[in-house]
């Protein structure tokens, strides 16, 4: 089955400002005995300096069994419940529409733009495909005999656009997963493994991306492993081409070069689904995707120097946006152009394997050979 012709477009227009978010702790023994402050600049270091923590405190946004407590100097008690609410905030400009480019009882994929995030996190709590999902079905299950409750089953890079999959049951969440876990899997077991075998998996996933400099060889397979390092701004720790890390597999195919612009177009299939692993695999073979403002040669970051904390806060309490790139940074060229599936179908409960879904997310015209945008024009 090939798709991705003409297409549904949902989405509601991001309000001026979010909900804020709520907090929930209970105090455990280890904390009884601590001041309110303590608790929070030490257990949330990473969300506020402790100046930033007394302005909330002071601002009425922490509450301890129900009553809301200014004195930071307050002791804890075990067993008490603690809730910082995160006062409502105007989250950057971000796409609100997304394409439908298939939908069934059992999942739906979308064409998501560049610039919107899949899943809540950082200043995008409300600005998410995840939150445009939500609002799309809870129209929805007035029409249909189950309520809807449709999620991402893996994800995008924000400035990455093209096919999000998305699972509207709970069978069909828990056999994507079970794709997913199976590419990445083998990839562990067999560090050498060719992505000719992509024809035994039952989910293979096809990105353009136009990246810097010329790719001589035409087909190039890399198996740089990718881990985590400590990066400022980057809480968990940012992922990067390293020994120590986990393996990962991808292939890249020459699709066209420009001698004059010293730009490669290319198409990467991936086996492993490691964060932001095409960017590093192009970046570790010395062709970092054109515009990135995060990867450079070598699959490391633009700065590895390190960064002295900036103390300073914003209006919430929180700390400044740091002055280096970050994951979520826009600018590259990369699409998730083509998906192919076993479709999940459900029959009396139970998942069968049925047909071959492929889905097709139509290209940005500056991932396009020349081929392909005369095509577009006749």
């Amino acid at each position: 089955m090939l798709l991705g012709r003409s297409f549904q477009v949902i989405g509601i227009p991001w309000p001026d400002l979010n909900d804020g978010l709520f907090y929930n702790d209970v105090v455990k023994p280890p904390d009884s005995g601590k001041s309110l402050i303590h608790f929070y600049s030490w257990k949330y270091k990473s969300s506020a300096p402790l100046e930033g923590w007394l302005q909330r405190i002071k601002n009425e946004q922490i509450t301890i069994d129900g009553e809301v407590i200014t004195d930071p100097e307050t002791i804890l008690r075990i067993g008490s419940d603690l809730v910082y609410r995160r006062l409502p905030w105007k989250e950057p400009d971000t796409p609100y529409l997304l394409e439908i480019l298939y939908e069934d009882n059992e999942m739906i994929a979308l064409n998501k733009p560049s610039g919107l995030q899949v899943l809540p996190g950082g200043v995008f709590q409300q600005r998410t495909v995840l939150t445009q999902l939500q609002w799309w079905s809870s129209k929805q299950s007035f029409s249909v005999s189950e309520e809807l409750h449709p999620v991402p089953v893996h994800r995008l890079g924000r400035g990455t656009s093209g096919i999000l999959l998305c699972a509207k049951t709970k069978l069909a969440r828990t056999q994507f997963a079970a794709y997913f876990a199976e590419g990445t899997s083998s990839v562990r077991r067999n560090r050498n493994s060719t992505m000719e075998e992509g024809t035994k998996r039952k989910i293979s996933k096809i990105y353009r991306a136009l990246v810097t400099g010329i790719i001589h060889d035409d087909e190039v397979s890399v198996d740089q492993p990718i881990g985590r390092m400590q990066y400022p701004g980057v809480a968990q720790g940012l992922y990067v081409a390293t020994p120590s890390g986990k393996p990962a597999c991808s292939k890249v195919n020459v699709l066209e070069r420009d001698e004059q612009s010293k730009h490669t177009l290319v198409q990467v299939e991936i086996q492993s689904g490691r964060p932001h692993q095409i960017r590093i695999h192009l970046s570790s073979i010395g062709h970092p995707l054109l515009g990135d403002p995060l990867y450079v040669a070598g699959g490391q970051p633009n700065c590895l120097h390190s960064e002295v904390v900036n103390q300073s806060f914003a209006e919430d309490g929180g700390y400044e946006r740091p002055t280096k790139p970050v994951p979520g940074d826009c600018g590259y060229y990369l699409h998730a152009h083509q998906l192919i599936l076993y479709h999940p179908k459900t029959n009396e409960g139970f998942l069968v394997l049925l047909k071959v879904v492929k889905i097709i997310a139509p290209l940005p015209p500056i991932l396009r050979t020349r081929i392909e945008a005369e095509d577009v024009h006749e």
